[in-house]
């Protein structure tokens, strides 16, 4: 663990305040769920906790179906971080931050589609190569959860059919976590 220096002290409702700062780097939002671990050593951890964490193997299933019929990379995401990946490096997008753009279309709870002559909205903060083809927002019982994206192909944009087919997945997944 690393220190931050920072001391907060527990009210009469055992509640702490989280600094801002901590909050804003670690991207927690107000109604984000946390999840309390203690340690052997009487420590406690806060970890933030993710609906869409709990979907990983059916999420890389998914992604390497839907990559396989496509013919382009596909990534699942939650608010926060890409869970899932096919048609890429693994290891270069999954756990990676994705980018504020990214989180700004999932927040706006529509399909994105790239339009030809629009700036290209990378999917991961650090800038890595793929871009932001198409993003399918997943909803459950009404919140954003995460997103199903379509990374731009070498050549060609995206198609109905693939436009469908993201939709019918996030709609898939959204369903799946609300039993």
């Amino acid at each position: 663990m690393k220190a931050t220096g920072i001391v907060r002290r527990i009210d009469d409702l055992g509640r702490v305040v989280i600094p801002k700062e901590i909050r804003r780097t670690l991207r927690i939002r107000v109604g984000d769920p946390l999840e309390i671990f203690t340690d052997k050593d009487g420590g406690v951890v806060f970890k933030k906790y993710s609906l869409m964490g709990d979907l990983q193997i059916l999420a890389a299933q998914v992604c390497e179906t839907v990559s396989k019929t496509s013919g382009c990379p596909v990534l699942i995401c939650d608010r926060d971080a890409v869970i899932a990946a096919a048609g890429v490096n693994r290891r270069e997008y999954v756990e990676r931050h994705i980018s504020e753009a990214l989180a700004g279309i999932m927040d706006g709870r529509q399909i994105y589609q790239l339009r030809g002559g629009e700036t290209e909205i990378p999917v991961t903060e650090d800038g890595a190569s793929l871009s932001v083809a198409l993003a399918a927002p997943i909803l459950t019982e009404g919140d954003v959860m995460g997103c199903v994206v379509l990374g731009k192909r070498e050549q060609g944009g995206v198609s109905e059919s693939d436009y469908k087919l993201a939709q019918a997945i996030a709609g898939f997944l959204g369903k799946h976590m609300e039993s």
